[in-house]
C-alpha cells in the first residue's frame, strides 16, 4: 500500500517494501518535515513538541521512531504516550507547546498507522500547511541538529487527569446529577486507549455500575474498529445481558461516539451530535451549528427548532472547524459521531460527549430510546466502493456530477453531493482510505440502502 497523504495526515499500513506504507524510513521523513515546518512557524530553534498514540500494535515502533527524529531536529519532546487523539490535542495547548504529533489511524483496522500533524493550538493542520509540510518531505529540504543542539525528552506523563478534569469543568456538565442517577452504563473501547479513559472518565463522574467489554489497551483490536453497526452486535448483547441504562462505543483514539440504547438498539451513530446539539441549545437559549456535507437533515431541523441557524462544511475535521469559527458556532462536528465543543477545544473529543450526553439523560429523566423518539427521524446508508492503484477519483466525481446535472440541487464543494426533495446522496473521495464513499440519507431504511445501492452501481460501471 502506497501512503495517503492528505488533509487528515500522512497514513500507511505497515510492513512492506521500504518503498511502500508507513515504515521507519517513511516515519522518519515525514517526522522531519513537521519539525522543520513548526521551527520555521514557531520561529524557535527549539520547539516543543506533544506526542501521543494510541494502543495499535505499531504504536510503539512508530512512537520510538518520530521521539527520535524530533530529538534529532533539535526538538523537545513531551511524550504522553497512550492517549486519545482529544487529550493529545488539549496537551498542546495545555502545555504550551508549539505543536503535537497524534500516532493513530483511528478507525482503520490494526495495520494501520498514521501521523495526525497539529498546530500549537492544538488543531489539525490546514490544507496549506500541509502541502508544504509535503514539498518538505519530497525535497528533503531539512536540516539535523548539529549533536550539542540535539533536543530531549523533558516530560513523560499522562494528561488525561487534565483533561477530564476540563470536561467536568465545560458548561453542560452536571457531574452530580450524573451521579445522583445511578447509571448502569456499558462500553466498547475495541482494546484501545478508550480502555484507559473511559473508566476514568466514568469514576470522575460519579458512574459505579460500569461494564467494559474489549477494554484492555493491547492494540489487538477484537472487530473492526469503525463503530458501525454491523461491527458492534457484541455490544449490543452486553447492554442487554447487564441491564445498562445505555452502552457507549469508541474508536481507537476515542474521536468518535456512537450510542446504544437500553434495549441494545442503536441510538444511530448520525444522532450522537444531534442529541447534545439539542441539549445545549436548549441551554444556550439558541446558536449557531455546524456538521459536514455527510450529516443527518436532523442536525438542521433541531438548531431551526431552537432558533439557530445551521452551516454545512466539507468533510474533514479541519473544515468543520475553519466553518465554526466564521460563523461562532456553539457546537458542531460531524456525522459519525464526532463532537466538537469550542468551550472545551475544536477537536473532535468522545469524553465530552459522553458527559454531556449522560448530564441530558440525567436531567431529562428519559431513557436512551425514549429520548431517541424526539428526534426527526431520517435513516442513512453509508457505503463505499474500492479503488485499484492508478485510478483517478476526481475524474470519477467529475463525470458524476456532469452526468447528474438536473437530477437535484448539486454541491461541489466536496465530491459531489445532490439534494433532492426528501433525500440525498453524497459521493466523494476518502481523505484516509483508497476508496469512494458513498453516503444517502431518505425517509426509510430501505430507501436509503436503494439510493445507496444505485449510485455505487453508477460509479462502480465508470471503474469497468
Amino acid at each position: 500500500m502506497t501512503l495517503i497523504k492528505s488533509i487528515s495526515g500522512i497514513r500507511g499500513t505497515i510492513g512492506g517494501a521500504a518503498s511502500e506504507g508507513l515504515n521507519p524510513i517513511s516515519t522518519a521523513q515525514f517526522t522531519a518535515a513537521y519539525a522543520t515546518f513548526i521551527r520555521k512557524h514557531s520561529g524557535k530553534e527549539r520547539p516543543t513538541i506533544v506526542v501521543g498514540r494510541d494502543a495499535r500494535l505499531s504504536g510503539i515502533m512508530v512512537k520510538n521512531i518520530v521521539i527520535g527524529t524530533l530529538l534529532g531536529m533539535g526538538c523537545d519532546v513531551i511524550d504522553i504516550d497512550l492517549a486519545t487523539t482529544p487529550t493529545t490535542e488539549m496537551a498542546v495547548a495545555g502545555k504550551k507547546a508549539d505543536g503535537g504529533l497524534i500516532l493513530t489511524a483511528s478507525h482503520n483496522p490494526k495495520q494501520w498507522n498514521a501521523l495526525k500533524l497539529l498546530n500549537s493550538r492544538g488543531e489539525f493542520l490546514s490544507d496549506a500547511e500541509g502541502k508544504e509540510i509535503l514539498r518538505l518531505a519530497e525535497t528533503m529540504d531539512i536540516d539535523f541538529a548539529p549533536v550539542d543542539q540535539l533536543g530531549r525528552v523533558i516530560e513523560q506523563k499522562s494528561y488525561l487527569e487534565e483533561h477530564i478534569q476540563a470536561v467536568l469543568r465545560a458548561r453542560g456538565v452536571d457531574a452530580e446529577a450524573v451521579r445522583k442517577a445511578g447509571f448502569r452504563v456499558a462500553f466498547d473501547s475495541v482494546n484501545s486507549v478508550g480502555g484507559i479513559a473511559l473508566p476514568t472518565l466514568f469514576k470522575a463522574l460519579g458512574v459505579e455500575q460500569v461494564h467494559g467489554l474489549f477494554d484492555e489497551p493491547t492494540g489487538d483490536f477484537a472487530h473492526n474498529p469503525e463503530p458501525l453497526p454491523e461491527h458492534l452486535t457484541a455490544i449490543c448483547e452486553e447492554v442487554r445481558r447487564t441491564s445498562a441504562d445505555v452502552g457507549f462505543v469508541v474508536d481507537p483514539d476515542v474521536d468518535r461516539l456512537a450510542i446504544v440504547d437500553e434495549h441494545g438498539a442503536f441510538f444511530g451513530e448520525e444522532y450522537t451530535l444531534v442529541s447534545i446539539v439539542d441539549y445545549l441549545l436548549s441551554l444556550n437559549g439558541g446558536g449557531n451549528t455546524v456538521s459536514n456535507l455527510s450529516s443527518t437533515r436532523a442536525l438542521r431541523d433541531v438548531t431551526l427548532r431552537h432558533g439557530g441557524s445551521y452551516y454545512a462544511a466539507a468533510v474533514g475535521e479541519v473544515n468543520v472547524v475553519t466553518k465554526m469559527k466564521e460563523v461562532n458556532a456553539l457546537i458542531g462536528g460531524e456525522g459519525n459521531g464526532g463532537v466538537i465543543y469550542p468551550k472545551l477545544h475544536y477537536g473532535r473529543d468522545a469524553l465530552v460527549g459522553i458527559a454531556l450526553f449522560l448530564t441530558m439523560l440525567a436531567k431529562s429523566g428519559r431513557s436512551v430510546s425514549e429520548l431517541r423518539a424526539t428526534y426527526p427521524s431520517y435513516y442513512m446508508s453509508k457505503q463505499r466502493v474500492e479503488l485499484t492503484a492508478g485510478i483517478d477519483p476526481q475524474s470519477l466525481l467529475d463525470r458524476l456530477a456532469q452526468e447528474e446535472q438536473g437530477k437535484g440541487e448539486i454541491n461541489l464543494i466536496d465530491g459531489v453531493k445532490i439534494d433532492f426533495a426528501d433525500r440525498w446522496v453524497h459521493v466523494r473521495r476518502s481523505n484516509t482510505e483508497p476508496i469512494i464513499r458513498i453516503y444517502t440519507e431518505a425517509p426509510s431504511a430501505e430507501e436509503a440502502t436503494a439510493l445507496a445501492d444505485e449510485y455505487k452501481q453508477l460509479i462502480s460501471s465508470y471503474l469497468s
